[in-house]
């Protein structure tokens, strides 16, 4: 059987240029048909489905699973026991479907596994096979930084001995203070460092943030670790001590934190790290949360959500990029009509086709930096 007569079954969103949805929105919009010839309907229905899926090689075999999070429909065109004949012609049925009030898990691509919802409009034809189109959606589930968890200031100090023996020299030393761990994109987060390099050698402060997925299928785990932004310090030289006040890291835009899902987790890390050559670096470590409603201590509202994908520039002077290994690196870890007498419908009218609906992904940014100059 063929479906020449079908010349184009599309899905048609409303608010096409907003961000995302989110829990308890209203996906509205119309199913578009065009027919070059009458054809007869059993049925019309749409539907709204989520899922994340995560899949990659493990010793020859693959390890993939996959979790239903969203499933709604709604019949649009339901008959009885005579079908609805449509004429030649454009027909537009609209559409609504209400998200739940639960959270659901932000849409995001990344390298082993992705979460996404469709809108799935089902045309089902009598002695056909049914015709279906799909449209992606964008998903956010908010995340409210205004916690007390993440809106206390942290701080850490650690301290190095360089050399072994009596070749030992002086230690090389950092504390680190942040002023909190939850940032919304485009906020810049401001580091407070204070280095006391009592050793023989150069060594040069540096903030990395990286972004961590974690795929879980199969009692196994696989994470993909990769910088989003850097920054670097000035050297500081042996015997002198410098401190890093104020200057700041600029998030870029980013998925959300992702933590509700068992099988797909993106989570951010920031390190503050002082790089000594000729041994291992000294470093210190502090989780961040990416949310969606920014710190606001007077009225705690909502970030604009233009602000989820804010455009930035990258400063006029950049510091060598990182290697392949800094960038990159995969860690894998261990088992972790009705009758022709009956009244035809609204949408029996002819109109004209809209544009097809915008689609979103989220996908990892490229690295970003700029330097940031140490106080003497």
């Amino acid at each position: 059987m063929t479906h020449s007569e079908v010349k184009s079954l599309d899905v048609i969103l409303d608010n096409k240029q907003r961000v995302g949805y989110c829990s308890g929105d209203v996906v509205s919009g119309h199913v578009s048909l065009k027919l070059s010839e009458a054809i007869t309907v059993k049925t019309i229905n749409i539907l709204l489905k989520g899922y994340a899926q995560v899949s990659w090689m493990h010793k020859r075999s693959r390890c993939s699973e996959e979790k239903k999070y969203l499933s709604l429909s709604k019949t649009l065109v339901a008959t009885g026991p005579q079908n609805l004949i449509l004429d030649r012609g454009t027909y537009e049925i609209p559409f609504d479907l209400q998200l739940p009030q639960s959270p659901l898990v932000s849409s995001f691509s990344g390298k082993h596994g992705r979460v996404y919802y469709m809108v799935q409009a089902v045309l089902k034809r009598p002695f056909h096979e049914s015709q279906r189109v799909c449209r992606e959606l964008c998903i956010i589930s908010h995340i409210d930084v205004n916690v007390p968890t993440l809106i206390s200031p942290v701080s850490q100090t650690c301290k190095k001995m360089i050399g072994c023996w009596i070749f030992t020299s002086g230690p090389i030393s950092l504390t680190v203070s942040i002023d909190r761990q939850g940032y919304c994109n485009g906020e810049s987060i401001p580091i407070c460092a204070q280095i006391e390099n009592c050793s023989t050698r150069l060594v040069v402060p540096k903030a990395v943030m990286y972004q961590i997925q974690t795929y879980t299928a199969k009692g196994k785990t696989k994470s993909i670790k990769q910088v989003v932004a850097s920054s670097r310090g000035n050297v500081v030289p042996p015997d002198t001590s410098s401190r890093w006040n104020g200057n700041t890291l600029k998030i870029p835009p980013v998925s959300p934190s992702i933590l509700n899902s068992d099988i797909l987790r993106v989570e951010y890390l920031l390190a503050v790290i002082v790089q000594i050559p000729g041994t291992k670096n000294q470093e210190v470590q502090f989780p961040v949360v990416i949310g969606t409603k920014g710190l606001d201590i007077t009225s705690h509202s909502i970030v604009n959500m233009s602000l989820l994908y804010p455009t930035f520039t990258l400063p006029d002077i950049a510091e060598a990029p990182p290697s392949y290994a800094e960038v990159m690196s995969e860690e894998p870890f261990e088992e972790h009509r009705t009758s022709t007498c009956q009244s035809q419908p609204d949408w029996l009218l002819d109109g004209s086709a809209f544009a097809c609906v915008q689609q979103f992904h989220l996908q990892p940014p490229p690295p970003y930096s700029e330097i940031c100059p140490i106080q003497q």
